[in-house]
């Protein structure tokens, strides 16, 4: 199976200035995942989708030149992923390469255990599902079966539609979140318009490596990480 490997980068980040090449340890914050990837032995290609030409440079120092810089339009606030790996694959198709699905690393997850790529690739392929997520375990006092939410009146409502709440923790059923660390989606769902389609399978993450850089908190956490595990 070809997959293309893409790596969004957009200029305009706000929560931590140009995040994407601030040095993080003594590496910009893109080459963690540029390395990741650059491992990864079931990528059949890799691409950094990025608007901004000093971010372009890094990658290209990191060893991976991007062959195109994306559209403004496409590195808005507005912006979503599925657009972004839609442009790849459509500059990809333009020049007759294709690819039969796509994984999408988004630089803001820069810790990976080492060979969860290519583990993810592989069940995602040996599945047959139009998607493959990474996810970590929902804490059992966010389950959405102990979730709330309000209705127009403000009375609150479970959040799974049951009108009994299940009392006991060890009744719950487990649940999951998204990590942001990988997505695998099939082209022909891309195509269609949707970055999960209809059959979705998932990958758990180790939750040592989940860092979700979004703030300066964030970015004080995935510091400290570098400073204990001595990366």
């Amino acid at each position: 199976m070809r997959i293309l490997g893409v790596i969004p980068a957009r200029g305009g980040s706000k929560g931590v200035p140009k995040k994407n090449i601030k040095l993080l340890g003594n590496i910009p914050l893109i080459e963690y995942t540029i390395k990741d990837a650059q491992k990864a032995t079931l990528l059949t290609k890799i691409v950094v989708s990025t608007d901004d030409p000093e971010i372009a440079l890094t990658a290209e120092m990191a060893g991976l030149k991007p062959p195109f810089l994306r559209p403004i339009e496409l590195a808005q606030d507005t912006s979503t992923s599925l657009e972004v790996i839609q442009h790849a694959l459509a500059f990809f198709k333009e020049n007759r390469e294709l690819f039969d699905a796509v994984c999408l690393l988004q630089p803001t997850n820069p810790f990976r255990e080492h060979g969860f790529i290519d583990e993810a690739i592989e069940k995602f392929i040996n599945s047959k599902a139009d998607s493959l997520v990474s996810v970590l375990p929902v804490p059992h006092e966010f389950n959405p079966h102990w979730v709330f939410e309000k209705n127009e009146t403000g009375v609150l409502k479970i959040a799974t539609g049951e009108s009994t709440i299940i009392s006991r923790r060890q009744d719950l059923p487990q649940s999951f979140h998204r990590d942001g660390a990988i997505y695998i989606t099939k082209t022909e769902v891309l195509e269609a318009g949707s970055l999960y389609g209809e059959n979705i399978t998932s990958i758990e993450s180790n939750p040592k490596y989940y860092i979700n850089i979004d703030t300066q908190k964030d970015w004080n956490k995935a510091e400290d990480f570098l400073i204990n595990n001595k990366l």
